[in-house]
């Protein structure tokens, strides 16, 4: 109905004295027509006169008078009426305006989607969180928003992967070897665990895992504690350097069994947190410095041949004027050793490379000073860093009997995302933390969570679910025989069920708006309002205790309704409940 109004709108609008085609275009793209927020306002309201009156210099009230006549006399509308200075608000007849109802149980899962993103290419990395301990309850939360976009953009007609970055190189995975081997191996160092070494039950369970199978046995452990550095970040890379230098073949089974263990442990905790991935990428797989035909190598040397990089004190550095970044950026150091920047440039140059519009990176809030860097580094490569789209995710604060529960990966001190699901289920930590807009603050109440109180909204909307559900199959066993005519509903003049019909026929505009803003928070919204309407409705009526014809008219409404409610928790990655 929206696309018949604003056709006739633009007809209108091409009608006027000296009006061009361009300026009819410029109309239609900036105006909006669009379900009105209630019916007091009808069913459906446009802008049109005010966007047109700024752009052509006329009166948008007087617009909105000749467009009120012209639409009214098409008999297309129950009514069409100009509010305030500029608007259109359009009443349409009860036919139209019920219609949804069909379209709803016709499509079934199905509605909401749509084809708004023209199979537009999208990658969307997420959590990428360095495999040196479980996910705790902060990666939970980029996991949930990155899957859940990714379900939105999919539904809206975007191609879509979804991909996870392995931090397998570099400093943190010597760490976790170091610890794992000092574990084992704690006898030998009489108790001593370096203050930097990664803690926790982890380590241990990994180290007696490793030596069932492997004999760890250092002919010269005496050396390792000599002359350590009284500062903790040296005192570790100093044993780093003694453990390789030891016995290297031990410290690559250990570094390769450690992280095989970890990555194996990541991937479990997500498919329980219902959370895919299309691809995973190992960093390793950049290569090193020293191949020269390794993607580190070729990333480097494109930007030295196009003259955006250059080296200064024996350091290669990457070229940033002109990008928006406030300085050069180190790729290679004075010692030879490739900077993390560098590993980051040759994977976005991989990224693009293989093809894809646009490049969605879901990040925690504390990279934020790390976007212009990587902008820079796209555009240094040659490619437009409009390409990059960053999203922030804010840290989750984990509340438990009124007390903040502690989390550090360093101390082993934390909640796991497994210790969050096994605590309140897959489900309700995907709502909770998709409850809030991704770069504000959450605070994550466990107790609530888990109580089936209305003030718990995840509860409220499953419940209106299973609520609907119960209804409907009482209402056929009390009506076996009774078949639903559709023509009859759509023609009824039961008017009690109009705010809920007049509520679902929002759901696919919620579900594009949260595609194109990336915001999955809005579904959430909506589905609150949605289910508090719908118990409002269900604590004033007695649905089994009408007539059947209003009964019929009744239930065939709430089976929209519920699989309106069933088709956004879907989105969200969350079954919906049939019984509570």
């Amino acid at each position: 109905m929206i696309e018949t109004i604003n056709k006739n709108i633009e007809i209108f609008i091409s009608s006027l004295d000296g009006v061009s085609n361009d300026l009819v275009k410029a109309v239609i793209n900036k105006s909006s027509t669009s379900i009105s927020e209630n019916l007091d306002n009808g069913h459906l309201t446009t802008n049109v006169c005010m966007v047109a009156a700024s752009t052509l210099k006329l009166n948008p009230k007087e617009l909105a008078d000749n467009l009120e006549i012209n639409l009214n006399k098409l008999e297309l509308y129950k009514e069409v009426k100009a509010a305030g200075p500029g608007f259109i608000n359009i009443t349409l007849h009860r036919k139209d305006f019920s219609s949804v109802l069909c379209r709803i149980i016709e499509a079934k899962e199905k509605y909401g989607k749509s084809n708004i993103g023209n199979n537009r290419k999208i990658q969307i990395e997420f959590v990428s969180a360095n495999p040196t301990g479980p996910l705790h309850v902060g990666h939970g939360r980029g996991a949930v928003y990155g899957d859940v976009i990714g379900r939105i953009l999919k539904a809206t007609g975007s191609s879509v992967e979804k991909e996870y970055y392995i931090n397998d190189a570099g400093r943190q995975i010597d760490i976790l070897t170091a610890s794992v081997i000092l574990k084992i191996m704690q006898k030998e160092f009489n108790g001593f665990f370096p203050q930097n070494a990664y803690k926790g039950e982890y380590i241990e369970s990994i180290g007696k895992e490793f030596i069932i199978n492997n004999i760890v046995k250092y002919d010269d452990v005496g050396s390792i504690l000599k002359d350590l550095s009284s500062d903790p970040e040296e005192e570790i890379d100093q044993i780093i350097v003694d453990l390789k230098r030891l016995d290297e073949k031990i410290w690559k089974l250990v570094k390769s069994f450690s992280l095989e263990s970890i990555i194996k442990s990541i991937k479990n905790d997500l498919k329980d947190f219902n959370v895919d991935f299309d691809s995973w990428f190992n960093e390793s797989s950049l290569g090193e410095l020293s191949d020269t035909s390794s993607q580190i190598s070729n990333s480097i040397n494109k930007l030295k041949i196009d003259g955006m990089a250059y080296e200064k004190d024996g350091a290669i550095w990457l070229n940033t004027d002109g990008s928006g970044d406030d300085k050069h950026r180190v790729l290679v150091r004075d010692d030879g050793r490739a900077t993390y920047f560098a590993s980051d440039v040759a994977y976005h140059k991989n990224k693009v490379d293989r093809g894809y519009d646009d490049l969605i990176n879901v990040w925690g809030a504390d990279h934020h000073g790390y976007i212009k860097r990587i902008e820079a580094s796209i555009e240094a490569l040659g490619s437009n860093k409009e390409k990059l789209i960053v999203k922030l995710v804010q840290f989750a604060n984990l509340f438990k009997k009124g007390k903040k529960v502690k989390m550090s990966t360093r101390t082993g001190e934390f909640f796991t995302l497994k210790d969050l699901i096994e605590e309140i289920g897959a489900d309700a930590a995907r709502f909770y933390y998709l409850s809030k807009q991704a770069d504000q603050h959450l605070d994550f109440d466990l107790d609530l969570a888990k109580s089936d109180s209305k003030e718990n909204i995840f509860y409220y909307i499953q419940y209106a679910h299973a609520r609907i559900f119960s209804l409907e199959k009482k209402y056929k066993e009390m009506n076996p025989d009774l078949d639903i005519n559709v023509e009859a509903i759509e023609e009824s003049l039961y008017k009690k069920c109009d705010n809920l019909i007049h509520e679902i026929s929002k759901y696919p505009n919620v579900v594009n708006k949260s595609a194109v803003t990336l915001q999955p928070h809005l579904i959430i919204f909506y589905l609150r309002d949605l289910s508090q309407l719908f118990h409002s409705f269900y604590n004033d009526n007695h649905v089994l205790s009408e007539s059947k014809d209003n009964m019929q008219s009744i239930v065939y409404c709430l089976s929209a309704v519920r699989q309106t409610i069933a088709n956004g928790l879907d989105l969200l990655g969350i079954k919906p409940m049939q019984k509570m």
